[in-house]
């Protein structure tokens, strides 16, 4: 976080926003002077200059890297035959169906993923929901692949419909009037009647910052705003992970895989930046999750 330093030179004292970070091993610092005397907005100004701080430190370390991947991946998809192509993007959409659902308590595995999905074939001893909801999630993933319009109230209304209309009707693209808990979790989602304002200033941030920040670090807020609004009754992880991925494949990034097998370190980073009310805590945890899918 930033803090205030003092500095004297010579006769005179000047105030500092500083901020510290580790990068190697070593801890580096960034710092604006502020001027001879602390002004009355002074935490507002500590939150500009933090944004301004991570904004250098993410291109720095981050962003550049970004761009070769997408660089990389659409040079890729100019030499590869369009069938190639149309199975990457179904075996993608195997496994983040398969690890969006089972990160939510789906009881299918992988293989009775691939094999209701790719043939048809359903699981024996399976719940039906669990089915009708992989099923749901495939429909509504390559429907978004196709989706014209921006991310809007509308958009996530639709496509919360369209993953729980066949198995939770009395919920499926409706915002929740009601209190919610995440079961193993310290962050208390929003009052039912904060809910429908923070969504409108939700979009409004969207609006205004969808072509100032980087698409990587766009889709990550997305994520982590939708989901810390928990808008929904249920559905909230399942509907956050698709418009992430709606904003990364709008902008033409490869889209990212939340691994099932990685949950643990996912749910920490959501937590903790809910509870510490910082957003860069899940960024940090995002960009190396997203680095690491991208450089194997």
């Amino acid at each position: 976080m930033a803090a205030i330093r003092k500095k004297t030179v010579g006769n005179q004292t000047y105030y500092y926003i500083e901020h510290s970070y580790r990068e190697g091993g070593r801890v580096c610092k960034k710092e604006k002077i502020i001027g001879k005397i602390l002004p009355s907005n002074i935490e507002e100004l500590k939150q500009e200059y933090m944004a301004e701080f991570m904004a250098e430190i993410y291109k720095e370390k981050w962003l550049d890297k970004f761009d070769k991947i997408k660089a990389e991946f659409l040079q890729q998809e100019k030499i590869t035959p369009i069938s190639a192509r149309e199975k990457e993007i179904e075996t993608f959409a195997i496994r983040f169906t398969y690890d969006t659902n089972r990160i939510e308590g789906s009881t299918l595995t992988l293989r009775d993923t691939a094999d209701l999905l790719e043939k048809g074939i359903t699981p024996g001893a399976r719940p039906i929901s669990d089915v009708k909801e992989t099923q749901a999630h495939k429909n509504a993933f390559y429907e978004m692949l196709n989706y014209k319009k921006d991310l809007s109230l509308n958009t996530i209304l639709y496509f919360h419909k369209k993953l729980f209309e066949s198995t939770k009707a009395d919920i499926a693209g409706i915002i929740r009037v009601h209190q919610v808990a995440i079961a193993g979790s310290k962050f208390i989602p929003p009052f039912p009647a904060e809910v429908y304002p923070l969504l409108m200033e939700f979009f409004k941030w969207y609006d205004k910052n969808k072509n100032k920040i980087h698409p990587v670090q766009l889709a990550a807020l997305v994520h982590f705003k939708l989901v810390t609004i928990h808008p929904f009754a249920d559905g909230n992880g399942r509907i956050s992970r698709l418009m992430m991925n709606f904003v990364l494949y709008k902008h033409d990034f490869p889209m990212l895989n939340i691994p099932y097998e990685k949950r643990s370190g996912y749910y920490r980073s959501l937590e903790r930046s809910q509870i510490k009310k910082d957003e860069n805590i899940f960024m940090q945890w995002f960009f190396k999750r997203y680095l690491k899918e991208n450089l194997q």
